[in-house]
């Protein structure tokens, strides 16, 4: 584990820019950046333009360490280059900011109003890969639909599980288990988390540390518990769909919790743009993100 790294994300000023789209959203991402489904015809024609517009993001002069703690990355990102250094080198290297990798597989179906992790079959392979790679950390992801306690508690379970497991090959997890924004009983649903969520930190050695990243709550502040646990190095929040403008709102208002933004962060960019436009809209972008982050 960097050292460095780790004493950046517990204390520094920023967020994480979450440049994570896998298969299943990647499409989606590059229609929303003005890439057309059209314009490929296999998933290594869309990776490759996926990957063109990640590698404008992170080399634009405002993707700056000034403002951005780290970045999650997806496998295939992970698994590229830019400027014929590894992603993960080249942010740290380049630019400070610190590598994450998203290593979740998916959602499996619905069951008690809950969305689990599918299985993650070759994580061990993938984490082996990740410290090869000089990755600091990884992120996964699993949905909460309702007030389920029983499901919430499986979700939170699981998480902390693969999330020992990858702290146990030296990188720092990140449980990620979304309450979904649109819920009718939000509120209790994330009362039910934050219960289950501080039973596994509770069962911890004190030497294990994760994140966490939640939806931002109802309640003002309702994480502040979490933040202050000794196994938690840093809690972040998703946008879970919120407009950029209302996700910075929402975030602003619970101090000590910063952003893990990803239609958010690239709310704006278009693959037609100038190099100048596009610098400009992420720069703002960024800026906005960051002053809601460090309240």
């Amino acid at each position: 584990m960097n050292n460095e790294q780790l004493n950046r994300m517990q204390s520094g000023k920023g967020f994480i820019a979450a440049l994570d789209q896998s298969g299943g959203s990647t499409p989606k991402a590059l229609v929303q950046y003005g890439i057309q489904e059209s314009s490929f015809s296999n998933d290594e024609e869309m990776y490759t333009l996926v990957h063109e517009m990640r590698t404008r993001i992170i080399k634009s002069p405002a993707f700056d360490s000034e403002y951005i703690l780290g970045a999650i990355l997806f496998e295939n990102t992970m698994d590229r280059k830019i400027d014929g250094l590894w992603t993960a080198d080249y942010l740290w290297e380049k630019k400070q900011i610190v590598p994450f990798l998203k290593v979740d597989k998916g959602l499996a179906e619905l069951t008690n109003g809950v969305q689990l992790m599918k299985p993650i079959s070759n994580l061990d392979e993938l984490l082996t890969r990740a410290v090869e790679r000089n990755v600091f950390g990884t992120k996964m992801r699993s949905v909460i639909k309702e007030a389920n306690a029983a499901g919430i508690r499986e979700v939170v379970e699981q998480q902390f599980a693969v999330g020992i497991q990858i702290f146990k090959k030296g990188l720092i997890p990140i449980i990620e288990p979304e309450v979904d924004i649109y819920s009718a009983d939000k509120t209790k649903s994330e009362e039910i988390l934050k219960e289950e969520i501080l039973k596994q930190l509770n069962a911890l050695d004190k030497d294990v540390k994760v994140m966490l990243k939640l939806s931002i709550p109802t309640v003002n502040d309702f994480y502040s518990e979490l933040m202050s646990n000794q196994n938690v190095v840093r809690v972040v929040a998703l946008s879970g769909g919120y407009s950029r403008e209302d996700a910075n709102d929402r975030l602003a208002q619970n101090h000590g919790l910063i952003a893990s933004f990803s239609r958010a962060l690239s709310e704006g960019l278009s693959a037609d743009q100038s190099d100048n436009d596009f610098n400009n809209t992420l720069k703002q972008t960024i800026k906005a993100i960051y002053d809601a982050s460090i309240t």
